[in-house]
């Protein structure tokens, strides 16, 4: 049964990368990025399961974490234009 689902998290990976190469707007694309790491991590742990390697459920989660943070940093870049400490400064007066 969970070389069918591994089986299964594998078309939909297919499926996430045909939205990625796609995807008419950017944040399509961020989006498909975002599924394809979290079908990667179903992916580790089954895989991990059906290995009998308990310690792939580590290596899942920690990629979980990467894959969160780089897809903040992402949309920050996106938006703000940098990944650095960007916050609006008050406007100085006109002299």
């Amino acid at each position: 049964m969970f070389a069918l689902g591994a089986i299964a998290i594998l078309i939909a990976m297919a499926l996430v990368l045909w939205r990625l190469f796609s995807g008419p707007t950017l944040y399509d694309r961020v989006l498909a990025v975002n599924s394809f790491g979290t079908l990667a991590v179903l992916l580790i742990a089954v895989l991990g399961f059906l290995a009998g390697r308990p310690d792939f459920l580590d290596i899942a989660l920690l990629y979980a974490l990467i894959n969160f943070v780089g897809t903040i940093a992402i949309l920050k870049f996106f938006r703000y234009r940098a990944i650095g400490d960007k916050t609006p400064r008050a406007e100085e007066p006109r002299r």
